[in-house]
């Protein structure tokens, strides 16, 4: 059955439009596989049909050209062209609710939605980051046994790197789809690390856990410097001096984004909210702005001020905002009714001010995503300048 699904060389990827899913079809169609992006965003649609790749990515606009040059890639909206496709490859997002539990039901609702298109022969690869438990419902929903988990753990924006960097874990509910899958991801990486579907569900949840947590302790030790008005950037490089044990200590920083909150959260989910650590975590990394600002407020008063914000994506040299902590802060501030202006080079919007205008017009400067643009700026001496990445050393 394998056998014959490869000889197709046909692979559908639903939800293709998306951050990990365009850059896996179209490293998929520079192995000479013919994709299909099926996507229900008419706008990123259209932008990958205009030959325009809809996202900061390296490489991304490079392996376009390529996959529409050689012919291997298809566009649709339709669910109905899944048929054509043997090999289906899921990766859609699980948000977060404002409950901080994850939202399956769209994820689930696509299985429902393709069940009745499937056949004995589909293969269904489940890139999506979730839950333990949530395979074995879409195993019940599909009545079908060709279910693997092959979960990414890609850095976004560099995907096309790292796709054949890095190993990939495999796990699957029969022997014919883990070995499918692992022909498939063997084109793009030399590595494949086969596991039991509970490991590869506890590995993908426990990766970016970890390092959500582990950033968190750099900004808790952060804000208890900043109280005590000690400079943490040159504590840690003391700390760090010649002691192994400490090497691998991060410094602070604006710590967000899709992934690692949100996997985070599914295993507190998971763990029956008894995961404190993961909910500690969260109300640090995710408040540090906020935690400042209340630090601040005991020494000035903020009536007249203005606070400038330079970044609003959630990592450097990116144009996404999603689970952004610049956006959580702006949402504080306006509550509080605090005046703001914010910068950013790469997120479009209509508010957004120049960097001259922000530091011009404000009387206190957050520097909360560490764009490139914003090394090295002069911010004259009768501002306040927050800078929680130690970014422009000052």
């Amino acid at each position: 059955m394998a056998k014959k699904i490869m000889i197709n060389n046909k692979i559908c990827i639903i939800g293709g439009g998306g951050h990990v899913g365009l850059p896996l079809g179209l490293m998929l169609a520079k192995k000479k596989f013919e994709i299909l992006l099926l996507e229900k965003n008419k706008k990123l649609l259209n932008l990958i049909r205009k030959k325009k790749y809809p996202y900061k990515e390296v490489y991304g606009q490079e392996y376009l050209n390529e996959a529409y040059k050689k012919k291997k890639l298809n566009i649709s909206s339709k669910i109905l062209d899944i048929k054509h496709y043997n090999v289906l490859i899921i990766c859609i997002g699980t948000p977060i609710k404002k409950n901080l539990k994850p939202d399956i039901k769209y994820f689930l609702d696509i299985f429902f939605k393709i069940k009745k298109i499937l056949n004995k022969n589909h293969h269904i690869i489940i890139r999506s980051s979730i839950y333990p438990g949530v395979l074995d419902k879409v195993k019940n929903i599909l009545k079908t046994n060709n279910i693997s988990y092959c979960p990414e753990r890609i850095v976004q924006g560099e995907s096309l790197i790292e796709l054949s960097k890095l190993p990939q874990i495999i796990a699957g509910y029969n022997k014919a789809t883990i070995k499918l899958s692992s022909e498939i991801f063997k084109k793009i990486t030399k590595k494949i690390i086969f596991c039991s579907m509970l490991e590869a569900e506890f590995i993908k949840l426990f990766t970016n856990t970890y390092r959500y947590i582990h950033f968190s302790i750099a900004n808790q030790f952060y804000l208890i410097c900043k109280t005590y008005n000690i400079n943490f950037f040159k504590l840690r490089k003391k700390m760090m001096l010649n002691y192994a044990r400490m090497q691998s200590f991060p410094s602070s920083g604006v710590t967000a984004g899709p992934c690692l909150l949100k996997d985070t959260m599914q295993l507190s989910s998971f763990s029956k909210e008894n995961f404190l650590l993961g909910k500690a975590a969260m109300k640090i990394n995710d408040n540090l702005p906020i935690h400042i600002y209340k630090n601040l407020k005991k020494k000035i008063d903020f009536r007249n001020k203005i606070i400038g914000i330079l970044g609003l994506s959630f990592k450097a040299e990116s144009d996404d905002i999603r689970d952004s902590v610049s956006i959580k802060f702006i949402k504080y501030l306006k509550k509080k009714k605090i005046k703001y202006l914010f910068s950013d080079p790469y997120y479009k919007n209509n508010k957004i001010k120049t960097i001259n205008y922000v530091i011009k017009n404000s009387d206190i400067i957050f520097l909360l995503t560490p764009h490139k643009q914003y090394k090295n700026i002069f911010i004259p001496e009768n501002k306040i300048f927050i800078d929680v990445w130690n970014f422009n050393k000052i």
